[in-house]
């Protein structure tokens, strides 16, 4: 009796910590697309900064001038709006929060930042709903203001 209790109890520890290290590989894996991300923009490449994006016209995109919906017209928007380098400044993201939804979900709450000597510094805050899609993590709503 004594050993099948030990034995649930690893059983149990072992379960909750594979929840975590699984939690934490896909934290890992959001933080690491939004560095990218981060990256790409600051190489002024709008198109690589897309890429994590949901390729979807469900993609939910919100922003001072109501919703976009559609991975081609989120892309054509960003092009409009910051048309070069100068207008693209460089980016910076800060992560306020980052929790899990579910298994194949999470919500992340953060600030976004663009230093442009020539243009003006900008700047403001983001919630992102990123969702699990052929086991990739993709961004699927963006409501930045």
């Amino acid at each position: 009796m004594k050993t099948l209790r030990l034995f649930l109890i690893a059983s149990l520890m072992l379960s909750a910590t594979s929840g975590f290290t699984q939690k934490n590989a896909d934290e890992k894996a959001i933080l690491k697309l939004l560095q990218k991300q981060e990256a790409d923009w600051n190489a002024g490449n709008v198109n690589a900064f897309m890429e994590g994006y949901w390729k979807s016209d469900s993609l939910a995109f919100v922003g001072a001038k109501g919703p976009t919906y559609g991975w081609n017209n989120t892309l054509e928007n960003y092009k409009v709006r910051y048309p070069d380098r100068a207008a693209m400044g460089t980016l910076k993201f800060t992560i306020l929060r980052l929790n899990a939804l579910d298994k194949n979900a999470y919500f992340v709450i953060g600030k976004w930042h663009l230093t442009r000597p020539e243009k003006g510094d900008i700047g403001g805050h983001y919630t992102l709903v990123f969702r699990k899609i052929s086991g990739k993590w993709l961004i699927v709503s963006d409501h930045t203001s």
